[in-house]
């Protein structure tokens, strides 16, 4: 199976458009998640609608307490998923009185819930206590959307609810799925997903949640990021909303620059290797092809996005995600040969994305969505297969 990095990029960039860069306002969904893997190299058949089991782990909330949503994307056209397993498309006229919509699917009275889920690819939510508010509203194609919940916007109807989500994609490939903090981080949870394997990912270790938040607020720059007990806002969002240093990874990217102008940096992917550097202040790589890149701003680097934008060509997007992951990483400096795969090299010295960092600890198997790149040599909390049998998704305890 081909590293992660080198697939199909365009999953990681289409939900900017979901939430990533707006910080005023609940943005229309994309139509598809960040981090969902490109199946095209795929040739196992799934079968149809999938079983999905979901487990309330929490210990703190009982399962009337617990809101499920289902909504994502199928042949273009928004949906949602009913309790029934039927994708239905959104419409304006599910708003009601209150100006939202009410997608919420119950979990069962008591024990684990059970649906299925047919063709689709989006987001699975879950909101303790209170309900999300996702509102229907018309497109800039004029066609119904969806406004999804920005826990990270102060202004966003759902700030105060305690809320997170998993994405997936379901299609006759297989299951494609994840547990995401790219955005946020707020309630914990896992996956299992069984078929040709059975396999599991996100889970946390005993407190790791808990660690998660202290080890962020330990950190000066970062400690804004920490809403209460509610969440963890990645850095990005926290930059955006301006309770985060615009500046922050600037020292790391100019030593970088000041670095690479004297000697090379070799970034290999499926392309083939490529041996770059700073040449008229941009990163020059030759190889396969010839890809630059402008000295990136602290916001690219968290974003994975502007100058270090991945365009889905099998040669610039490649090495983009590869220089993202080095710079959130930090081992730009300290490997020459990226991608690092070691993870003892990662995130050290104080200049270092400690949000990712934070959350790898917490996790048993060290994986998680922390960045929009952080697949680049599999460590994300990410699993697949092309004959799936179920997938389980457990709110496990805080």
């Amino acid at each position: 199976m081909m590293s992660r990095h080198q697939r199909d990029l365009s999953r990681r960039k289409v939900l900017f458009a979901l939430g990533g860069a707006v910080a005023a306002a609940p943005a229309v969904a994309a139509v598809a998640p960040y981090a969902l893997a490109d199946q095209s190299a795929a040739t196992t058949t799934a079968a149809g609608a999938l079983p999905v089991t979901v487990v309330n782990g929490t210990g703190s909330f009982d399962n009337a307490s617990v809101h499920l949503y289902v909504v994502g994307n199928l042949d273009g056209k928004q949906v949602r998923l009913t309790p029934e397993g039927e994708a239905v498309p959104i419409a304006l006229s599910d708003n009601g009185a209150d100006g939202f919509t009410d997608y919420a699917i119950p979990l069962a009275g008591s024990g684990d819930t059970s649906l299925s889920l047919p063709y689709m690819s989006g987001r699975v939510y879950v909101a303790l206590g209170d309900k999300l508010r996702f509102k229907a509203v018309t497109d800039g194609a004029g066609n119904p959307a969806l406004q999804y919940p920005a826990g990270w916007v102060a202004s966003d109807p759902n700030y105060g609810v305690l809320h997170d989500c998993a994405e997936f994609t379901h299609n006759a490939s297989g299951m494609f799925c994840n547990t995401t903090m790219v955005d946020m981080f707020s309630v914990p949870m896992s996956i299992r997903l069984t078929g040709e394997k059975d396999q599991k990912t996100g889970t946390l270790r005993s407190g790791g949640r808990a660690a998660a938040f202290a080890a962020v607020k330990e950190v000066e720059e970062f400690a804004r990021l920490v809403v209460d007990d509610t969440r963890i806002i990645a850095p990005g969002h926290g930059l955006d909303a301006g309770i985060f240093p615009a500046s922050y990874f600037d020292p790391y990217i100019d030593e970088v620059w000041s670095t690479f102008t004297g000697k090379d940096l070799r970034v290999t992917t499926n392309a083939g290797t490529f041996t770059g550097r700073v040449r008229a202040d941009r990163f020059a790589f030759d190889g396969p092809a010839s890809v630059s890149f402008a000295r990136p701003a602290t916001r690219d680097v968290f974003f994975c996005d502007g100058n270090l934008a991945a365009p889905n060509d099998g040669t610039t997007g490649p090495v983009a995600a590869v220089l993202g992951a080095g710079f959130n990483r930090s081992t730009l400096l300290s490997v020459t040969d990226q991608p690092a795969t070691d993870p003892a090299a990662f995130y050290q010295g104080e200049l270092t994305n400690h949000y990712a960092k934070a959350i790898h600890a917490a996790t048993e198997d060290g994986k998680a969505y922390g960045f929009a790149f952080d697949d680049v040599a599999d460590f994300a909390s990410y699993v697949q297969d092309t004959a799936p049998t179920g997938f389980t998704l457990t709110l496990t305890a805080f």
